[in-house]
């Protein structure tokens, strides 16, 4: 038994590193439990071939400019090493698009659809501000108490605010399908098909799927202080992120320890007393802030006979399946895909032919088979920074949908066939790439359910959809961050506001903790 911590934090992700940066900085003795041998989860730098590094999560788009400058990441060794990438939708003929926050270039394009496309941007930007603007408050219950009354009016009016016609087509879309928004607004196929692809990455639906719309917007709703959208690639990839937050919070005072799996939540009558690790130790403390999904948590380390049954089976409905696999391959250098000049090989280059090509690829997933024309969002993130690779090599990061976590022949079986599928995908683009290909790894959402801990696979710890999204998220009981539990509380993907690299859910969970 060591000695008691104010709190412990299970999981060294980035929003438990940032809930112990702030819970540090406020005076608490902070302990962080990281099961890997080195933070960041799937946002860790990581070397997948010798010499050769990436991460799960390839790309920064969501990261809050406020906790950034309150934790002084840039002091902590964070750089962008590229900042506002444009998107290319390839053609298979080379006649690509560009996409960015500017506006819309190439592949034949009428002046309808161009015109089309900046008015797409203002509302979809304006609406995403309005979830923006909810990440880092408490989300309200839906209760007669003054304060969530309040908070709820409050929402509403930031609705009114908007002007008569958007709030209308806000209550109209953001709840429906990107498909119809998107037939309603273009006709170029690659255009569509590009637009819908960020409305389902990495989810388990397609663009006719409801809430469709409302994960491309949560896509676009970083406060980041760039264009709704953004994405950049750091400087020692998404690892340094992580590291930077982890800088924070030792500054702070914070203890992380690493290689410390927890593998129970201790109990003294109905409150925490602690955590005990898989080599038996235990650590006491008053408080525990999980950073691992909510099942996990709940039914796997705290066990559901602590709990009300309602409150367990609720946990356990929690719609958390993968539908991404991850692509990592080291190459012996730059691939050539059609039509792409040298410069534009450092963008982020989407495949995702028209709207019906990654509806079909969707279909698939309904039946339990992974998709032989899957879609796929591609970064060579060592064109911008070499210290991913041995000198003269370069490395792919890809996000390849859709690869359904229960796959009906079973993943040992269907693996090798996938990468086949992803390689004949990426060939038709990039002819000869897999000559240049030294090692390949295709991580499935099997995989990342196993090396990073997130059940189904799922890195935003449950889908994002209207129904598990703020007062709803993960389940009412604890949409405030605080479980049933006496002294335990959730901080990760699985609360508000949601996945991707943002700090939000650490931070609010921080302020929760320190309110009690």
């Amino acid at each position: 038994m060591t000695n008691a911590n104010d709190v412990v934090i299970i999981g060294g992700g980035h929003n438990g590193l940032v809930c112990a940066a702030y819970l540090a900085k406020a005076g608490k003795k902070v302990t962080v439990l990281e099961a890997a041998d080195q933070v960041g989860g799937a946002a860790a730098t990581r070397e997948f071939a010798p010499g050769f590094k990436a991460s799960v999560a390839h790309l920064l788009y969501l990261l809050d400019k406020d906790i950034s400058k309150q934790l002084d990441l840039e002091q902590h060794g964070l750089r962008i090493a590229k900042a506002g990438l444009n998107t290319i939708a390839l053609a298979e003929d080379g006649n690509h698009i560009t996409i960015s926050a500017e506006g819309v270039d190439g592949g034949g394009l009428s002046s309808q659809d161009k015109a089309a496309y900046q008015e797409y941007r203002r509302f979809m930007s304006k609406f995403a501000g309005v979830i923006g603007g909810l990440h880092n408050k408490i989300p309200p219950r839906i209760t007669y108490q003054r304060k969530d009354l309040i908070a709820l009016g409050k929402t509403a009016l930031n609705l009114r605010m908007m002007g008569r016609e958007d709030m209308r087509e806000f209550l109209r879309i953001a709840g429906i399908n990107i498909y119809d928004i998107l037939k309603e607004n273009f006709d170029h196929p690659l255009l569509k098909g590009a637009l819908s692809l960020d409305a389902v990455l990495g989810t388990n639906s397609g663009p006719r799927s409801n809430n469709s719309v409302f994960t491309a917007l949560h896509r676009m709703s970083g406060n980041t202080g760039k264009a709704a959208g953004a994405v950049s690639i750091p400087a020692g990839g998404m690892g340094a992120v992580t590291e930077a937050l982890a800088g924070a919070a030792r500054k702070f005072g914070a203890d992380i320890r690493t290689g410390s799996p927890v593998s129970e939540i201790l109990m003294d009558g109905n409150a925490v007393a602690g955590v005990q690790l898989a080599n038996g130790e235990q650590i006491t403390a008053a408080t525990v802030v999980s950073n691992a999904d909510p099942k996990t948590t709940i039914l796997e380390l705290l066990g559901a006979r602590h709990v009300e049954a309602e409150f367990a089976q609720k946990i356990g409905n929690i719609r958390a399946q993968g539908n991404a696999a991850k692509l990592h391959l080291a190459l012996d250098g730059l691939p050539d895909f059609k039509g792409i000049s040298q410069d534009q090989l450092g963008e982020r280059l989407v495949i995702a032919p028209n709207v019906e090509y990654v509806e079909r690829a969707f279909n698939h997933c309904k039946y339990g088979e992974y998709s032989s024309k899957p879609v796929a969002e591609i970064t060579l993130p060592s064109i911008h920074d070499s210290s991913l690779v041995p000198p003269g090599k370069h490395v792919l990061s890809a996000i390849i949908q859709y690869a359904p976590r229960q796959l009906g022949m079973g993943w040992g079986a269907g693996k090798a066939a996938f990468l086949d599928s992803v390689m004949e995908l990426l060939d038709s683009y990039a002819p000869g790439i897999r000559e240049k290909v030294l090692t390949a790894e295709l991580l499935t959402p099997e995989d990342i359910e196993h090396d990073f801990r997130m059940a189904g696979g799922h890195w935003h710890h449950g889908e994002m959809s209207l129904d598990q999204f703020l007062m709803l998220r993960p389940v009412p009981k604890s949409a405030q961050y605080k479980t049933p539990v006496d002294g335990l509380y959730f901080c990760g993907a699985g609360c508000h506001p949601g996945g991707g690299v943002m700090g939000s859910a650490g931070k609010n969970a921080a302020s929760v903790v320190l309110a009690q």
